[in-house]
């Protein structure tokens, strides 16, 4: 298990937490005018990618998470209004209060009226939004998606925090540490529709079944990454499944509240619970021993990278090809992957030995 990646990225960034300047108009030019974009199999690539170009002063940039009261977002943006101070260009953050594609759709309407130059956004929904993202991407925009992605028709590049492959090992290789190689184990996801919490839970489920067929999985709920509907989910699947011995939950949100329900309850350091979460939110549980073990990647630097992404694009730098190249500041390069996904790195294993070195 990795503890840290190439660039030392997780030790390097403290987060940047609030950002909520809204912006109104375009500035400064950008080499993509008005390029359209087609609504195909892949992402966008029209032109030719100039790393040399430069990014143009001024250049306007707005985040849209999933929903602006979440911690792990609030991070996230944060660091992009790193990104985009280094680069001079203007930063804002808006969004919906709850986890809601429809919510994310007007945003995006009204972004494209007010013509900024660089749209990031995790999406609540692989398709409900795509939409709207194009016809931004018509008006000239570059958009890209973090966290969370749609199809790779509706954007430029999609910023992965770590392949689905070893987020989904990491979840796996902490519960087995933890229970071993046999049990009953539940789910509490994000929302149902959440491209990146399907994929990676369909992964676990693969990868128990092929190498630990004794670990049953006894179900999948969804606590819309709101606080009080996943401690309501977690009681639920403990008194519904009385056998349970672990639940993974890969939400920030979901882990949290889950924790907060079993360090109340009979139920702490008898049931195991693992998944995705920040440092700063678990402390108490990994001090209290309800949490052994859970990780995840620097939001910080995800929103960071997106910035610096969504730079690059609207510079000409990248097209969003296989390939293409660019820096993205303190991270250093990164490279273009297949449909336009550029990976942030691996994630990180927090444990009572390590946490206190981290601050997000």
């Amino acid at each position: 298990m990795t503890s840290s990646v190439a660039r030392n990225r997780l030790v390097t960034a403290t987060a940047v937490l609030g950002a909520t300047l809204l912006l109104t108009s375009a500035c400064g030019g950008t080499t993509r005018g008005d390029e359209a974009a087609d609504s195909g199999d892949g992402p966008r690539t029209t032109g030719e990618a100039n790393p040399d170009a430069e990014i143009p002063a001024g250049l306007t940039v707005t985040f849209l998470p999933k929903q602006l009261n979440n911690p792990y977002f609030g991070v996230a943006d944060g660091g992009g209004e790193e990104a985009v101070a280094e680069f001079d260009g203007e930063f804002s953050e808006v969004g919906p209060s709850e986890a809601s594609a429809s919510s994310q759709v007007s945003y995006i309407n009204t972004l494209t009226q007010q013509g900024v130059d660089v749209i990031a956004t995790s999406a609540n929904d692989p398709n409900a939004i795509c939409g709207a993202l194009n016809q931004a991407r018509e008006g000239g925009a570059s958009v890209v998606t973090f966290d969370s992605d749609t199809d790779p028709g509706c954007r430029d590049v999609f910023i992965n925090q770590a392949s689905a492959e070893g987020i989904s090992s990491t979840q796996v290789d902490m519960l087995v540490e933890e229970i071993g190689e046999s049990g009953q184990v539940a789910f509490l996801s994000a929302t149902a529709n959440a491209t990146n919490q399907n994929l990676w839970i369909e992964l676990m489920e693969e990868r128990l079944a092929e190498e630990y067929p004794d670990i049953e999985v006894v179900a999948t709920v969804y606590g819309d990454d709101e606080d009080e509907k996943s401690f309501q989910e977690t009681q639920g699947l403990l008194q519904t499944h009385g056998d349970l011995d672990a639940i993974i939950s890969p939400t920030t949100v979901g882990l949290a509240a889950a924790a907060r329900y079993l360090s109340g309850s009979e139920f702490q350091g008898e049931v195991t619970l693992t998944g995705l979460g920040t440092p700063n939110q678990m402390r108490a549980f990994i001090e209290d021993g309800t949490v052994e073990r859970f990780a995840l990647w620097n939001p910080a630097d995800l929103g960071y990278l997106a910035a610096y992404a969504g730079a690059a694009l609207s510079a000409g730098q990248i097209v969003g090809a296989e390939g293409d190249t660019f820096t993205a500041g303190r991270l250093g390069e990164y490279t273009v992957g297949a449909d336009g996904e550029i990976v942030l790195g691996d994630p990180t294993v927090f444990t009572s030995e390590n946490i206190d070195e981290f601050d997000f």
